[in-house]
């Protein structure tokens, strides 16, 4: 398999059907320091000689105390491929650190959020791009419907709260198999951030259900991923988007959802 060719295709294929971006748009790629985020780095910057829509690339780091190694060997590699990027050591997160060593994803999430807009805004970027792939599509959709009673996954694409940034997520059809395999092949330094090492989580229980379970059905992500896009909303149990009065069935063109 072509990695390069078969990246650029998943990665176009997500652009060009989720409309992520446009002429004019200046890209900032959210770097982790993992192998997900560097990958879409690398492709973005290919599809941006490539693809016939005009737009730039530019990264970002935000330093959160996670990290398990130095990020400075990366910042080396990025400085060779002459990348435009930003490495900000968040305070507030260092001190969030500190004080409650055991907090969870969801408030770590809520100041790395904050960080990112205002250094992106800095960056003069109005489209911000993370690494989720299809492994964390899929865990998503299966976290929410398992544990939180909802069926939903993450956003291909979404808005900002002032809707001043559209955050994309082009590796929605790209397999963490890929990523590795790729980041491998780059040569690059992946630095690692505590976070993923974790056991005893529910995402750590949802990745090794998957891994199981591909070994006898290895197309289960596609599969997934592709229910996602294909919603019978008449077949769940969501009133709703139920016919419970018969009226479809006298007025085709009634709306149940209103």
């Amino acid at each position: 398999m072509d990695l390069e060719k078969t990246l650029l295709r998943k990665v176009g294929d997500a652009i060009a059907r989720f409309k992520m971006i446009r002429d004019g748009d200046r890209v900032a790629v959210a770097l982790s320091g993992g192998k997900d985020s560097l990958t879409m780095l690398e492709v973005l910057l290919l599809l941006q000689k490539r693809a016939p829509v005009d737009f730039t690339v530019c990264a970002f780091t935000v330093e959160q105390g996670k990290f398990l190694r130095p990020f400075e060997p990366l910042g080396e590699y990025l400085k060779s491929r002459n990348v435009d990027w930003s490495y900000h050591r968040d305070n507030p997160s260092l001190r969030l650190l500190d004080e409650q060593p055991d907090h969870g994803c969801d408030l770590c999430s809520r100041y790395r959020r904050r960080a990112v807009y205002q250094i992106v805004r800095g960056l003069g970027a109005n489209v911000i791009a993370f690494g989720h792939t299809a492994d964390d599509f899929c865990e998503s959709f299966l976290r929410n419907a398992l544990f939180t009673g909802r069926i939903s996954a993450l956003p291909p694409v979404t808005w900002s709260r002032e809707r001043d940034f559209r955050l994309i997520r082009p590796m929605v059809y790209v397999t963490e198999d890929l990523t590795t395999r790729f980041a491998e092949s780059l040569g690059a330094p992946v630095i690692p951030c505590g976070c993923s090492q974790r056991t005893g989580t529910v995402r750590r229980t949802l990745r090794d259900l998957f891994g199981n379970l591909e070994k006898d059905y290895p197309h289960l992500k596609e599969t997934l991923l592709s229910a996602m896009g294909n919603v019978e909303t008449s077949r769940l149990l969501d009133p709703r988007f139920l016919d419970l009065k018969g009226e479809a069935a006298a007025n085709p063109l009634v709306v149940l959802n209103d």
